[in-house]
């Protein structure tokens, strides 16, 4: 087997693998990046509304609030100065009860405190006005002016662009075997066709779905110190014709997801999901299209212009989570050297939503805990 040597190791080329291997790089270390996938970012990366948070939905305090709003901000930042195609289009939540009502109060509360900028309860009148295609059952909304939408796959490509640019590298197929513990740093081994050995001083493990089995693989890592995933399973339909919104159209949120709510790409095409599937282990992608009522009747509660019959199977996605079914939901988790004990490795767990609107801040926050200049 051959060995070379680099100053970082980063596992997984989903959106924040990305981000961090181009922080690392720019500030002048050698990075090289292990994908088992044949392209960057397919698979959770890949897999989701597309939506740029504002930092409504978490805790004050916590590590999704924190990096969902910094993330926002230095996301809008980077999208428009490289020219990358976006759109703060914003969104209401809508309310459709009265203990709908108490949820997007108290979400504008918490969206406050996490400082997220021009957050409005406004009254049923002016969000129909604003959206005249909503339900005349709406009773209030709360708007979000700063939410957008992105091409997300231009903005992964745009990171590993400038990570290449900074002298880092991307190995697609090349799938992470383990990782042994050395007086300098680790020895990693890699799988795929070419297996090789990579030495190096700092071990990333940004592996999305796969973090708790990448870690379960590091010599030296305790066990008492590598989180249990649980996963959620979302999917997507699609419905024909132009969007009649020009915000996303959010419900109250429900257990383990934000609930089945209205999106658009930036060609107008629309999509609604995700819906939230607890499965064991994450096997697969597949959609039954039987469940078109169920998201039709979903959207309904908010647009009374769905077709009966027009909706079809878009897509689907999995979430990482480090909390089950009844749990309270559990904050992103960045496990560095101060937490496990092990020098120059860091390990990210339970990095869903908003992920990708944080990818930038949480790669800082890598940096930080890295302690690197």
């Amino acid at each position: 087997m051959e060995t070379y040597g680099v100053d970082a190791v980063v596992v997984g080329a989903g959106v924040i693998g990305l981000a961090v291997a181009r922080a690392l790089a720019q500030r002048g270390h050698d990075v090289i990046v292990l994908e088992s996938e044949a392209r960057v970012g397919s698979v959770t990366s890949a897999r989701n509304s597309e939506v740029i948070h504002a930092g409504i939905y978490y805790p004050e305090g916590s590590l999704k609030a924190r990096t969902c709003v910094a993330g926002r901000r230095a996301l809008y930042a980077y999208l428009e100065t490289r020219g990358i195609p976006h759109r703060k289009c914003g969104k209401l939540i809508v309310a459709l009860d009265e203990d709908e009502e108490a949820k997007i109060a108290a979400l504008a509360e918490r969206g406050i405190a996490n400082g997220v900028e021009g957050l409005e309860l406004v009254p049923a009148a002016e969000a129909l006005k604003m959206e005249p295609a909503l339900s005349p059952d709406v009773r209030a909304a709360l708007l979000s002016p700063e939410t957008g939408i992105l091409d997300s796959h231009a903005f992964m490509a745009a990171l590993e662009g400038e990570l290449e640019d900074a002298g880092g590298r991307v190995a697609l197929s090349t799938p992470f075997e383990r990782a042994e513990k050395t007086p300098g740093g680790f020895d990693v081994m890699t799988g795929g066709s070419a297996a090789v050995r990579l030495q190096c001083r700092t071990l990333i493990n940004t592996a999305g779905l796969e973090s708790e089995r990448v870690a379960r693989r590091i010599d030296g890592l305790e066990a008492e110190h590598i989180p249990a995933l649980r996963f959620a399973r979302g999917r997507y339909f699609t419905a024909p014709g132009r969007c009649p919104f020009q915000r996303l159209i959010y419900p109250a949120p429900v257990e383990g997801g934000l609930g089945t709510h209205l999106t658009f790409d930036l060609g107008w095409a629309m999509r609604f999901g995700p819906d939230v599937e607890w499965i064991n282990a994450p096997d697969g992608y597949a959609i039954d299209p039987a469940l078109a009522p169920d998201f039709e009747a979903a959207a309904a509660r908010f647009w009374p212009g769905v077709v009966p019959g027009s909706f079809q199977p878009g897509y689907a996605g999995i979430r990482p989570k480090l909390s089950g079914p009844g749990e309270p939901a559990a904050d992103f988790r960045i496990d560095g050297p101060d937490a496990h004990g092990v020098g120059g490795l860091v390990c990210l767990h339970g990095i869903e939503s908003p992920g990708l609107t944080a990818s930038l801040a949480l790669a800082d926050e890598v940096i930080a805990c890295l302690g690197v200049e």
